[in-house]
């Protein structure tokens, strides 16, 4: 069982806090990064009880928060600072919220403007970057035309829309990942979607419940693409996140050859749950451009790695966003690529990596980046001999486990 998603995780944690009554989740992500979002919410005095994967949280309504006695801790998270600061923007107190280096060199403008646009007054280093001090208060209702998707910043302008009279609405450019609209209907908020404006009622009465938290498809991304580059390999994932928005990987991959089929589906919660089977696969290649570039942003890393064996590579385009991630993503995959001996190219939205290619055994860094840590480990499994990665502790931030579950498989009789 790989471990929960951290998407819907962040969100089933913020809106319990601030429904009514208990919630109860299942499979919890395990990743530093969800427990930073409980940690806030436990210092925005909301009750937090349970371990591991189970969690009960005592929500208290939309005007249940209190002022937090201390800055609000978001860590390397920033699916944290952004989506909680939607219903920070919207207390009657004021709010500061700060994270880790990383995250501090992070521009937040995204959720700043429709947030003051709404009337929040927020306050940043340089006019861009956390800490964020945010004087809450009432807020209006807005129609908001996205410039990018972002699933985060749609999050954080629809959160705060349930505490503003009337309609919030965002136009997305593109579709982006519809966790938060899903989890707002679980939970009894009216949502409506089409032609790409998704709207929320405000001041709904939010109820606590019980909840699953699917296995998250972006973890499972690592072990699809070691089952597709190891040969001999075929492996079955159980209770994996299915959801649409989510499934331009497996497309993906499918499009470029890959032996991989899909059982048992059902619908907990409003999300699709299923079991993705996989098998070593000789792959064409692709690329990966306009909106496909932004329904994979996070698995760009490991389909990198993966590129490198496919028969025409793989090119990435559309990618900037991935230069201010947890590290410059496309420069860190670039360097790390070639320390192994694999061709790589770095663009300035993207990168080149033709196919065919072999690895060798090399010290690659992670630069503290959970996804880059875990693509070279995957890059490892194919090396011609040990791989050392520097930083391998990274990624704990979304996926504790991973070692020991890479350590099970790959060596599974």
């Amino acid at each position: 069982m790989l471990p929960g998603d951290k998407s819907i995780s962040h969100r089933y944690a913020m809106l319990a806090a601030i429904a009514e009554g208990t919630s109860k989740i299942h499979n919890y992500s395990t990743g530093a990064d969800c427990h930073s979002t409980l940690g806030c919410v436990r210092a925005l005095g909301i009750g937090v009880e349970g371990a591991g994967t189970e969690f009960t949280i005592d929500g208290r309504g939309l005007e249940g928060l209190r002022a937090a006695e201390q800055d609000l801790d978001a860590g390397n998270s920033g699916s944290t600072i952004r989506m909680l600061s939607g219903i920070l923007a919207a207390q009657r107190f004021r709010s500061r919220i700060f994270g880790d280096e990383s995250l501090s060199r992070r521009p937040m403008q995204r959720i700043m403007k429709p947030l003051a646009e709404m009337g929040a007054r927020i306050e940043a280093r340089e006019g861009k970057f956390p800490p964020l001090a945010i004087e809450g208060g009432r807020l209006r209702a807005i129609h908001y035309d996205m410039p990018v998707a972002s699933a985060q910043v749609k999050t954080c302008v629809l959160f705060a829309g349930l505490f503003a009279e009337g309609e919030t609405s965002v136009r997305e450019p593109a579709r982006s990942r519809d966790h938060t609209e899903i989890a707002l209907r679980e939970f009894g908020a009216e949502v409506t979607a089409a032609g790409g404006r998704i709207a929320v009622a405000g001041r709904p009465k939010l109820e606590g419940r019980e909840l699953y938290v699917p296995s998250d498809l972006s973890s499972a991304a690592f072990f699809l693409a070691a089952a597709l580059l190891v040969p001999g390999s075929r492996l079955a994932i159980a209770g994996v996140g299915l959801n649409p928005t989510r499934s331009a990987l497996l497309d993906f991959l499918a499009g470029m050859g890959a032996k991989i089929r899909i059982a048992q589906v059902e619908s907990r919660n409003g999300e699709l749950v299923g079991e993705i089977v996989v098998e070593h696969s000789e792959l064409r290649g692709g690329t990966i451009a306009g909106g496909l570039t932004a329904a994979l942003i996070d698995e760009i890393p490991v389909l990198a790695v993966l590129g490198a064996a496919t028969e025409e590579g793989i090119t990435v385009r559309d990618a900037s966003e991935l230069r201010i991630k947890e590290t410059d993503r496309i420069r860190t995959v670039v360097e790390n690529l070639r320390r192994m001996g694999v061709e790589a190219e770095e663009l300035e939205d993207g990168m080149a990596i033709p196919g065919r290619q072999k690895f060798r055994a090399a010290l690659v860094d992670s630069h503290g980046d959970h996804r880059i840590a875990m693509a070279f480990a995957v890059a490892g499994l194919r090396a011609d001999g040990e791989t050392v990665i520097e930083g391998a502790e990274a990624a704990s931030v979304s996926f504790p486990e991973f070692w020991d579950v890479l350590a099970g498989i790959s060596y599974r009789g």
